[in-house]
């Protein structure tokens, strides 16, 4: 199967960069603050996925789909904040074969956008301290628009600071809201089996395609002439 198009969309977390280490050190961090046990880290990784918010509602609730207080989420959101500012990174390792998948991809001239619903503070630490942030001519972060992933605005804002239309770009991630946002938008989308997609079977996901990793995912790509 080959793919061609002119962008690249790719998801941050479990897609690039395996960052759950961080992602749970921080979650735990704010749980011991507020008085809660910790969370194995397999736990967290299902809370992963629609934002941050919606991760300390689930840490805090321990529930998918519970909504924390007002004051426990207000006195949450600012423990977690604080605490991943301080660890982002720290133990977060880029997936084999991402330098290379990215490298790849350029030289077929295709250009590439990070869209993710992490918060762009967050986003852009995590990019810089990868290594990774000069491989992307455009990031999409969770609050740069008002709808996140599943919702197609994050692909279709990516697609117009790339100044390509939806059926010229591709949508690379590890989860479903990443095949539903492509869907959404119009866009083709690979899958790969790095990552968390909220504790359930990435073979389940609507996906043209499900490949090992990014690199895969690259050599399944070639760019498309206007």
């Amino acid at each position: 199967m080959r793919f061609f198009a002119r962008a690249a969309l790719i998801d941050l977390d479990g897609t690039l960069v395996d960052s759950l280490p961080d992602i749970a050190s921080a979650t735990n961090a704010m749980r011991d603050d507020l008085g809660y046990r910790p969370l194995p880290a397999h736990v967290i990784a299902q809370y992963v996925g629609k934002g941050v918010d919606v991760l300390i509602h689930r840490a805090l609730t321990e529930s998918m789909s519970e909504v924390a207080d007002a004051d426990l989420f207000a006195r949450g959101q600012h423990a977690f904040n604080r605490h991943y500012a301080r660890v982002n990174g720290d133990q977060s390792r880029v997936f084999d074969g991402v330098p290379q998948a990215l490298e790849d991809l350029r030289q077929k001239k295709i250009v590439l956008a990070c869209v993710t619903n992490k918060p762009r503070q967050f986003t852009l630490q995590l990019l810089e301290r990868s290594g990774l942030r000069s491989s992307f001519a455009a990031i999409v972060s969770g609050d740069d628009i008002e709808q996140k992933k599943p919702h197609a605005q994050p692909v279709l804002r990516a697609c117009e600071m790339l100044g390509v239309s939806a059926a010229e770009a591709i949508v690379i991630g590890d989860s479903e809201n990443d095949a539903l946002s492509a869907r959404a938008a119009g866009c083709s989308v690979i899958m790969v089996e790095t990552g968390y997609n909220e504790g359930r079977s990435i073979s389940d996901v609507d996906a043209d395609v499900i490949v090992a990793s990014l690199l895969d995912a690259a050599q399944l790509i070639e760019s498309q002439s206007r």
